[in-house]
């Protein structure tokens, strides 16, 4: 579960090869009817999904998520005509690099794919999915969260149905906080004072660790309001120096310059120590962060607290940090049955094993189910976490999109932030490198980009 919701990087010849690809559909030169056996099923209606659940087949599902055997086992159990192949093809730079290999290749794709909600618009633009709106799936948008339901779009297409959402929180140790006589930081100057206080009683400990990770730093600059990216078709603006950016940096660079976050790495085994034993006092992440700490750092239980995310004026502000949706690929021989298949995994039935297994709802219902949003933590202390959670969602702020080569920026984040990181030094002069590198890249690409 904890995996599935990291920002994962493709390798960049994989990347490259869908950058191109993005470029050739948005040139409005090339069919993207798809390839293989399913080029002539690129019609659909709202009755087709439900015929083809009566009429059966056999479908191929790729996916990581820990909860998939339980799902597919009960969708089998419901629809016993239908057959699903459950394969794993790893995750990240494996699931990715399969993905395009197949698509590429014009076979060997299967019917469903997991795909991150960061690199859907990789998959999409090209044509290489299947848009859903022909299924009638539109209607289900008041199901689901403002910010899930944007992220699973790319231009006016409908690529999926939001699995999972990620809005951002702090995870802050209560036993650390106490300890220090620090209060909860409402807004980022608190925060920033909190840091010092604490490094300063016990040089050993920090606020939290940073070492540079693209997920977090989008996300962050996305709190702050930012909309560094914009993409029309291949047309594409590139701002890391935007309002929200610079808003984001003049906090952060007071931490990192000042030496008050840790350089321990994220998902690691230090770091994982360094949660349970108090090195690492808060985490800013998504929401899905506490299945991760129930089962990998048991040292934490009963320290832990969560509270609304810091903002720059008091006011409820938070963005995304994670999330996947499954797609139905145009490769597909039956679309129909694949993405009715996506309906029951993600607005049917088969969300309850999935919320089962720890994932954190993008749907509506299950956001204000009193059985959930009241459930108490025993790992948190008893504190009915998920009503903090739940009103993030709500927080999330709009107008947020990815790069149509994400995964591409996330793969050379390390050569250009990154190194800003281990010198301690200005970030922005990390986002301007990696903004002329993405400019550059872009154009190299066919893209028209400004910057």
């Amino acid at each position: 579960m904890k995996f599935n919701r990291r920002i994962r990087q493709l390798v960049v010849a994989g990347a490259a090869l869908t950058a191109l690809a993005v470029v050739a559909a948005c040139g409005g030169g090339s069919d993207n009817s798809g390839s293989g056996s399913s080029g002539s099923a690129t019609t659909g209606s709202v009755d087709a999904v439900d015929a083809a659940l009566k009429a059966g087949g056999t479908i191929t599902y790729w996916t990581w998520t820990p909860s998939a055997e339980a799902q597919v086992k009960a969708f089998m159990a419901q629809y016993p005509n239908i057959k699903v192949n459950l394969v794993n093809a790893g995750t990240g730079n494996d699931h990715y690099t399969k993905l395009q290999n197949a698509i590429k290749a014009g076979s060997g794709a299967p019917d469903v794919a997991q795909i991150e909600y960061q690199a859907l618009p990789q998959f999409a633009l090209p044509g290489s999915l299947v848009d859903l709106n022909q299924y009638g799936f539109s209607q289900y948008e008041s199901a689901y969260t403002a910010s899930t339901w944007a992220a699973v779009h790319a231009g006016n297409g409908l690529y999926g149905l939001p699995q999972d959402s990620g809005p951002m929180a702090l995870f802050y140790n209560k036993q650390v906080f106490d300890k220090y006589g620090i209060a909860v930081p409402k807004t980022w100057d608190e925060y920033i004072a909190a840091a010092k206080k604490l490094h300063a009683a016990n040089p050993k400990a920090y606020i939290t660790n940073d070492s540079g990770d693209a997920g977090f730093t989008t996300s962050m600059i996305w709190q702050a309001g930012g909309q560094p990216f914009k993409a029309d078709g291949k047309n594409v603006t590139i701002n890391l120096q935007d309002d929200g950016s610079k808003k984001w940096t003049s906090t952060w660079n007071q931490l990192v310059e000042g030496g008050l976050v840790s350089q321990i790495p994220g998902w690691t085994d230090e770091w994982f120590k360094a949660l349970g034993d108090g090195t690492i006092a808060t985490l800013p992440t998504g929401a899905w962060m506490p299945g991760v700490m129930e089962s990998s750092v048991k040292a934490g239980a009963g320290k832990w607290a969560v509270a609304p995310m810091p903002t720059y004026d008091g006011q409820p502000a938070t963005a995304e940090n994670g999330g996947s949706t499954e797609s139905v690929l145009k490769q597909s021989a039956n679309p129909a049955l694949a993405a009715a298949f996506v309906r029951w995994l993600n607005h049917d039935e088969g969300v309850k094993p999935f919320l089962a297994s720890g994932g954190f709802p993008a749907t509506t219902a299950d956001l204000k189910d009193p059985a959930f949003v009241d459930k108490a933590s025993t790992y948190f202390g008893g504190q009915k976490i998920n009503q903090v959670l739940t009103g993030a969602a709500d927080s999330v702020v709009k107008g947020w999109s990815y790069l149509p080569y994400e995964l591409y920026a996330n793969s050379i984040y390390g050569d250009t932030v990154g190194k800003s990181y281990q010198s301690k030094s200005d970030l922005n002069t990390g986002l301007k490198a990696w903004q002329d590198a993405l400019v550059a890249y872009g154009n190299q690409q066919g893209f028209q980009v400004n910057g």
